[in-house]
Protein backbone atom coordinates (compact mmCIF):
# COMPACT_ATOMS: atom_id res chain seq x y z
CA UNK A 1 0.00 0.00 0.00
CA UNK A 2 1.21 3.09 -1.20
CA UNK A 3 1.75 6.31 1.26
CA UNK A 4 1.01 9.60 -0.60
CA UNK A 5 2.24 12.91 0.32
CA UNK A 6 -0.19 15.26 -0.74
CA UNK A 7 0.51 18.55 -1.65
CA UNK A 8 -2.49 20.89 -2.51
CA UNK A 9 -1.76 24.57 -3.96
CA UNK A 10 -3.68 27.69 -3.83
CA UNK A 11 -2.43 30.86 -5.14
CA UNK A 12 0.48 29.28 -6.37
CA UNK A 13 1.11 28.23 -2.00
CA UNK A 14 1.73 24.52 -0.51
CA UNK A 15 -1.42 24.82 2.09
CA UNK A 16 -3.95 22.39 3.79
CA UNK A 17 -7.02 23.07 4.40
CA UNK A 18 -9.76 22.04 7.11
CA UNK A 19 -12.66 20.30 5.89
CA UNK A 20 -11.89 21.99 2.28
CA UNK A 21 -13.00 25.11 3.38
CA UNK A 22 -10.54 27.74 1.41
CA UNK A 23 -10.76 30.50 4.46
CA UNK A 24 -9.08 27.91 6.90
CA UNK A 25 -5.64 27.66 4.63
CA UNK A 26 -2.65 26.86 6.23
CA UNK A 27 0.74 27.93 4.39
CA UNK A 28 3.77 25.28 4.26
CA UNK A 29 5.44 27.52 1.74
CA UNK A 30 5.69 29.23 -1.39
CA UNK A 31 8.36 26.08 -3.34
CA UNK A 32 5.70 23.33 -4.87
CA UNK A 33 9.35 21.68 -6.23
CA UNK A 34 11.29 22.22 -2.86
CA UNK A 35 7.73 20.33 -1.27
CA UNK A 36 7.52 17.62 -3.98
CA UNK A 37 11.45 17.21 -3.70
CA UNK A 38 10.96 16.89 0.55
CA UNK A 39 8.32 13.97 -0.27
CA UNK A 40 10.52 12.27 -2.71
CA UNK A 41 13.73 12.27 -0.61
CA UNK A 42 11.64 10.57 2.19
CA UNK A 43 10.42 8.08 -0.36
CA UNK A 44 7.56 8.93 -1.67
CA UNK A 45 6.44 6.68 -4.98
CA UNK A 46 3.75 8.80 -5.83
CA UNK A 47 2.71 12.39 -5.12
CA UNK A 48 -1.35 13.79 -4.51
CA UNK A 49 -1.05 17.23 -5.88
CA UNK A 50 -4.48 19.44 -6.18
CA UNK A 51 -5.27 22.33 -7.85
CA UNK A 52 -7.80 24.57 -4.76
CA UNK A 53 -8.36 27.40 -7.27
CA UNK A 54 -8.99 24.96 -10.32
CA UNK A 55 -11.31 22.83 -8.09
CA UNK A 56 -13.63 25.95 -7.59
CA UNK A 57 -13.38 27.65 -10.35
CA UNK A 58 -13.59 24.82 -12.70
CA UNK A 59 -10.44 24.90 -14.44
CA UNK A 60 -6.32 25.01 -13.99
CA UNK A 61 -5.37 27.76 -12.04
CA UNK A 62 -2.23 26.23 -10.26
CA UNK A 63 -0.70 24.30 -13.65
CA UNK A 64 2.54 25.98 -14.04
CA UNK A 65 3.16 24.55 -10.44
CA UNK A 66 2.27 21.09 -11.46
CA UNK A 67 4.38 21.01 -14.56
CA UNK A 68 7.01 22.32 -12.55
CA UNK A 69 6.99 19.56 -10.37
CA UNK A 70 6.31 16.90 -13.21
CA UNK A 71 9.38 18.20 -15.07
CA UNK A 72 11.64 17.74 -11.86
CA UNK A 73 10.66 13.98 -11.33
CA UNK A 74 9.83 12.42 -14.66
CA UNK A 75 9.88 9.16 -13.71
CA UNK A 76 7.39 9.75 -10.73
CA UNK A 77 3.98 9.01 -10.73
CA UNK A 78 1.68 11.69 -10.12
CA UNK A 79 -1.81 12.31 -9.82
CA UNK A 80 -3.52 16.05 -10.29
CA UNK A 81 -6.99 16.84 -9.02
CA UNK A 82 -9.08 20.41 -9.01
CA UNK A 83 -11.03 21.67 -12.06
CA UNK A 84 -10.41 18.78 -14.58
CA UNK A 85 -13.21 19.12 -16.51
CA UNK A 86 -12.31 18.67 -20.48
CA UNK A 87 -10.30 16.47 -22.79
CA UNK A 88 -7.69 19.29 -23.45
CA UNK A 89 -6.99 19.98 -19.81
CA UNK A 90 -6.75 16.04 -19.71
CA UNK A 91 -4.67 15.57 -22.66
CA UNK A 92 -2.29 19.16 -21.49
CA UNK A 93 -1.58 17.51 -17.79
CA UNK A 94 -0.31 14.46 -19.38
CA UNK A 95 2.04 15.28 -22.15
CA UNK A 96 3.68 17.46 -19.69
CA UNK A 97 4.52 13.78 -17.78
CA UNK A 98 1.71 13.50 -14.63
CA UNK A 99 0.29 10.20 -15.00
CA UNK A 100 -2.96 10.20 -13.69
CA UNK A 101 -5.78 13.04 -14.11
CA UNK A 102 -8.16 12.77 -11.25
CA UNK A 103 -11.78 13.57 -12.13
CA UNK A 104 -14.52 14.93 -9.20
CA UNK A 105 -17.17 16.93 -9.23
CA UNK A 106 -17.34 16.42 -13.31
CA UNK A 107 -17.87 12.81 -12.89
CA UNK A 108 -20.76 13.33 -10.17
CA UNK A 109 -22.64 15.47 -12.73
CA UNK A 110 -21.94 14.14 -16.18
CA UNK A 111 -21.28 10.66 -15.22
CA UNK A 112 -20.57 9.55 -18.82
CA UNK A 113 -17.76 11.81 -19.15
CA UNK A 114 -15.72 9.48 -16.99
CA UNK A 115 -16.50 6.62 -20.19
CA UNK A 116 -15.37 8.82 -22.93
CA UNK A 117 -11.69 9.98 -20.73
CA UNK A 118 -11.42 6.52 -19.91
CA UNK A 119 -11.60 5.56 -23.68
CA UNK A 120 -9.41 8.35 -25.14
CA UNK A 121 -6.68 8.08 -22.09
CA UNK A 122 -6.93 4.26 -21.19
CA UNK A 123 -4.91 3.86 -17.37
CA UNK A 124 -4.58 7.44 -16.69
CA UNK A 125 -8.27 8.40 -15.25
CA UNK A 126 -8.97 7.94 -11.30
CA UNK A 127 -11.98 9.51 -10.00
CA UNK A 128 -12.49 11.06 -6.91
CA UNK A 129 -15.70 10.86 -4.77
CA UNK A 130 -15.36 12.90 -1.86
CA UNK A 131 -18.26 11.98 1.00
CA UNK A 132 -20.19 13.49 3.85
CA UNK A 133 -21.93 10.45 5.59
CA UNK A 134 -21.76 8.27 2.80
CA UNK A 135 -23.29 10.96 0.12
CA UNK A 136 -21.34 12.35 -2.66
CA UNK A 137 -20.20 16.06 -2.49
CA UNK A 138 -19.08 18.10 -5.49
CA UNK A 139 -17.98 21.88 -6.43
CA UNK A 140 -14.95 21.66 -3.56
CA UNK A 141 -17.61 20.22 -1.55
CA UNK A 142 -19.90 22.87 -0.92
CA UNK A 143 -23.01 20.79 -2.64
CA UNK A 144 -24.21 17.87 -1.13
CA UNK A 145 -25.72 14.61 -3.38
CA UNK A 146 -28.26 12.50 -3.11
CA UNK A 147 -25.82 10.08 -4.21
CA UNK A 148 -24.00 7.41 -2.32
CA UNK A 149 -20.38 6.83 -3.33
CA UNK A 150 -20.96 3.41 -3.17
CA UNK A 151 -23.23 3.47 -6.35
CA UNK A 152 -21.58 5.78 -7.74
CA UNK A 153 -18.12 4.06 -7.67
CA UNK A 154 -19.92 0.39 -8.98
CA UNK A 155 -21.09 2.53 -12.24
CA UNK A 156 -17.18 3.73 -12.95
CA UNK A 157 -15.73 0.35 -12.45
CA UNK A 158 -17.24 -0.93 -16.10
CA UNK A 159 -15.44 2.19 -17.63
CA UNK A 160 -11.77 1.54 -17.18
CA UNK A 161 -11.09 3.96 -14.10
CA UNK A 162 -7.73 3.05 -12.76
CA UNK A 163 -8.52 3.84 -8.99
CA UNK A 164 -11.04 5.60 -6.72
CA UNK A 165 -9.85 8.76 -4.13
CA UNK A 166 -12.35 8.60 -1.45
CA UNK A 167 -11.94 11.40 0.65
CA UNK A 168 -14.25 11.51 4.05
CA UNK A 169 -14.97 15.28 3.91
CA UNK A 170 -15.72 15.52 7.85
CA UNK A 171 -12.52 13.92 8.47
CA UNK A 172 -10.32 15.86 6.06
CA UNK A 173 -7.66 18.30 7.48
CA UNK A 174 -8.83 17.54 11.55
CA UNK A 175 -6.23 15.02 12.66
CA UNK A 176 -8.84 12.40 13.65
CA UNK A 177 -7.86 9.70 12.38
CA UNK A 178 -9.25 7.84 9.07
CA UNK A 179 -12.72 6.22 8.27
CA UNK A 180 -11.33 2.82 7.53
CA UNK A 181 -14.43 0.85 7.92
CA UNK A 182 -16.28 3.57 4.80
CA UNK A 183 -12.88 3.26 2.83
CA UNK A 184 -12.75 -0.64 2.91
CA UNK A 185 -16.70 -0.90 2.53
CA UNK A 186 -16.09 1.29 -0.85
CA UNK A 187 -13.22 -0.93 -2.01
CA UNK A 188 -15.09 -4.01 -1.31
CA UNK A 189 -18.27 -3.24 -2.72
CA UNK A 190 -17.49 -0.42 -5.43
CA UNK A 191 -15.09 -2.72 -7.65
CA UNK A 192 -12.33 -0.46 -7.94
CA UNK A 193 -8.94 0.13 -6.15
CA UNK A 194 -9.32 2.89 -3.91
CA UNK A 195 -6.87 5.52 -2.44
CA UNK A 196 -7.78 6.83 1.51
CA UNK A 197 -7.91 10.20 1.85
CA UNK A 198 -8.96 12.68 4.99
CA UNK A 199 -7.95 11.85 8.10
CA UNK A 200 -4.57 9.83 7.71
CA UNK A 201 -3.11 11.23 11.27
CA UNK A 202 -0.45 8.70 12.41
CA UNK A 203 0.83 5.19 11.92
CA UNK A 204 -2.23 3.48 13.33
CA UNK A 205 -4.09 4.91 10.27
CA UNK A 206 -1.42 3.57 8.09
CA UNK A 207 -2.02 0.07 10.05
CA UNK A 208 -5.45 0.08 10.27
CA UNK A 209 -5.53 0.58 6.45
CA UNK A 210 -2.88 -2.23 5.73
CA UNK A 211 -5.20 -4.95 8.10
CA UNK A 212 -8.08 -3.97 5.33
CA UNK A 213 -5.72 -3.56 2.30
CA UNK A 214 -6.44 -6.92 0.74
CA UNK A 215 -10.11 -5.36 0.42
CA UNK A 216 -8.85 -3.17 -2.29
CA UNK A 217 -6.90 -0.23 -0.76
CA UNK A 218 -4.04 1.21 -3.10
CA UNK A 219 -2.69 3.85 -1.11
CA UNK A 220 -3.27 6.51 1.64
CA UNK A 221 -2.91 10.03 0.87
CA UNK A 222 -1.61 12.11 3.80
CA UNK A 223 -1.71 16.20 4.01
CA UNK A 224 -1.47 18.00 7.26
CA UNK A 225 -0.13 14.61 9.01
CA UNK A 226 3.43 14.86 7.27
CA UNK A 227 3.17 18.87 7.43
CA UNK A 228 2.70 18.91 11.38
CA UNK A 229 5.05 15.97 12.13
CA UNK A 230 2.82 13.36 13.30
CA UNK A 231 3.36 11.17 10.60
CA UNK A 232 6.61 10.80 8.79
CA UNK A 233 6.38 9.30 5.15
CA UNK A 234 9.46 7.25 5.34
CA UNK A 235 8.44 5.42 8.65
CA UNK A 236 4.88 5.15 7.20
CA UNK A 237 5.93 3.42 3.70
CA UNK A 238 8.31 1.03 5.46
CA UNK A 239 5.45 -0.01 7.63
CA UNK A 240 3.01 -0.43 4.79
CA UNK A 241 5.66 -2.51 3.16
CA UNK A 242 5.92 -4.95 6.18
CA UNK A 243 2.56 -5.32 6.62
CA UNK A 244 1.18 -5.47 3.07
CA UNK A 245 4.57 -6.96 1.25
CA UNK A 246 6.52 -4.88 -0.15
CA UNK A 247 5.88 -2.37 -3.49
CA UNK A 248 2.06 -1.43 -4.74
Amino acid sequence: MLVIPAIDLKDGQCVRLKQGRMEDATSYGDDPVAMAARWVEAGARRLHLVDLNGAFEGKPVNGDAVMAIARAYPNLPIQIGGGIRSAETIEHYLSAGVSYVIIGTKAVKEPAFVGEMCRAFPGHVIVGLDAKDGYVATDGWAEVSTVKATELAKRFANDGVASIVYTDIARDGMMQGVNVEATAQLAREGGLPVIASGGVTNLDDIKALCEVADSGILGAITGRAIYEGSLDVAEAQRLSDQLTGGDS
